[in-house]
């Protein structure tokens, strides 16, 4: 009986080790602040054919994501405004999943797979946009 329970243990052991060893290879990756800083952050003020910028609404908004106010006469944030800005979108994804993710799924239409309301417009059509790419490969941990 004490053999068999011994072996018991080991099996449930063998499979939790396994278990652990799986989950942890398919960790969530990291978000990159340089690479949000560079490439993302320029898709929320980007002006799009028939689209307000991202920044416009979200400058001034008090929803669910609230990017910095520039500076005025500016064109970029400043590295403060930006990890500000890298906070607040980090909260709004699932890191290795954007399509789980409320900052990629609000503004694609619904057409290409997004949420039905999004009241600042469709600023993506597809998932083949380049922007919503960037912002994908941003969740996907790419890196610079």
């Amino acid at each position: 009986m004490a053999a068999r329970h011994t072996a018991m243990i080991a099996a449930v052991t063998v499979l939790a080790v396994a278990a652990a060893s799986h989950m942890a290879s398919r960790a969530a990756p990291a978000l990159d602040y340089e690479f949000f800083k560079t490439r993302v952050e320029p898709v929320f003020l980007e002006k799009r054919p028939t689209h307000t910028r991202c920044y416009v609404c979200h400058a001034e908004s008090n929803n669910g994501f609230r990017l910095e106010r520039l500076a005025s006469g500016a064109s970029a944030w400043s590295e403060e405004q930006s990890r500000r800005n890298f906070e607040m979108a980090s909260k709004l994804v699932n890191p290795g999943d954007p399509d789980t993710s409320r900052l990629l799924m609000q503004p694609l239409a619904p057409e290409g797979g997004g949420n039905v309301f999004h009241s600042g417009g469709r600023q993506f059509a597809s998932k083949d946009d380049p922007g919503w790419k960037t912002l994908a490969a941003w969740v996907n941990g790419q890196k610079l």
